[in-house]
């Protein structure tokens, strides 16, 4: 820390004090401004532009437990299908980093610029030097909780994202149409990742992305789709009563992440906020009823309660760390989700296979 700090002085200190009056102290290579959110850690060892710029982190500090980051740089902005092709959405969407050590020198064949011009471009500020392995056992130990980044003489309040509507902040503010495809997915943009697009045009798609409180019953679509996104479920009713609605119909319907939520509010279940979310590549599920497990990629801190589903729906996957959902599925209809994100991006694609699976109930009631 010292010497990164000697080779540039332009790192001012910096701290991340937490709600319980924990402080961690470290040096500035982002932004040099005051930020408040949810402190949260993900625990992938790369893939820091595609955390960094997914929706889902919305309102949040995000520690990353990985010990070095920014030796890679930050990809450029090339652009495929309307969309930035090596990130996630079009911004940052994250509060604030906290990493363990920075490096200063990046080199990668595809690197525009360095993580901390990304940052500081971007007005988030980055904090390095801080032991994160203790604050990750701190926030395993105590669970999420709110921090706050200050800088000398800054002050700034505490503040809970999951308290207000992020959903409501990140989706899109119109129709926007991708592909010229066979089938017609329309989309329900709570944050969606862009490779969920993606891998929803490499199958023959034409995707119709819409607000998050769109009623899908005004148009005609051959499968839904209900995106991944940030905080509480339960503060979009509108779009979980819009699902219900969907879900009186037989046309094919597929959920991710927030999806997976809303999905099962909207058939009758509940959900509650887990003690530190999951948030990494590394997450083995099982698919229920089956021997089969995967590792997946994860991103939440709230789960659906297999429990408070009604008779009709059961669970598709189940975590085999702490045994929370991961995906239900309707008995007799078209009907199902997954907690994790099997377009990953980044980590493994091992169950993108279940983009697969929608595609096929879409030819089946199509038939």
């Amino acid at each position: 820390m010292s010497e990164n700090h000697i080779l540039h002085p332009a790192s001012r200190p910096v701290k991340l004090v937490l709600e319980d009056g924990t402080e961690f102290h470290g040096w500035s290579f982002g932004a040099e401004k005051p930020v408040a959110g949810e402190v949260v850690f993900n625990t992938a060892m790369a893939g820091y532009p595609e955390s960094i710029t997914d929706p889902s982190y919305r309102g949040q500090i995000l520690v990353l437990t990985y010990p070095l980051i920014g030796n890679y740089g930050v990809p450029g902005r090339q652009r495929e299908h309307g969309m930035l092709k090596f990130f996630e959405s079009e911004v940052i969407h994250i509060s604030g980093l906290v990493i363990s050590d920075y490096s200063f020198n990046f080199n990668h064949w595809n690197a525009d610029q360095s993580l901390a011009g990304w940052l500081t471009e971007s007005g988030i500020p980055g904090i390095f030097g801080i032991d994160t392995r203790t604050l990750t056992k701190h926030l395993r130990e105590k669970g999420a909780m709110l921090g706050k980044i200050l800088f000398e003489q800054s002050s700034i309040p505490f503040y809970d994202p999951n308290k207000v509507n992020l959903v409501d902040e990140v989706s899109t503010r119109e129709v926007i149409r991708y592909g010229h495809g066979k089938y017609k997915i329309l989309l329900i943009d709570c944050g969606v990742k862009n490779n969920i697009i993606r891998c929803l045009l490499r199958r023959d798609t034409e995707v119709i992305r819409v607000p998050w409180d769109f009623d899908p019953e005004s148009v005609e679509y051959d499968g839904l789709f209900i995106s991944n996104g940030p905080g509480d479920p339960k503060q979009c009713q509108v779009t979980i009563g819009n699902i219900r609605k969907a879900l009186q119909k037989e046309v094919p319907v597929f959920g991710i992440c927030l999806g997976n939520q809303l999905m099962g509010l909207a058939a009758g279940g509940d959900t509650y906020k887990l003690k530190y979310g999951h948030r990494s590549h590394n997450q083995p599920v099982l698919q229920n009823g089956t021997n089969k497990a995967y590792i997946t990629s994860q991103n939440h801190g709230f789960a659906l309660d297999d429990h408070s589903l009604p008779e009709e729906w059961e669970p598709l996957f189940t975590n085999l760390n702490d045994q929370t959902n991961e995906g239900i599925r309707h008995k007799s209809k078209p009907f199902f989700s997954s907690q994790f994100h099997p377009e990953a991006s980044s980590g493994p694609t091992d169950t993108e296979f279940l983009f697969d699976d929608f595609l096929s109930g879409i030819e089946k009631y199509r038939s």
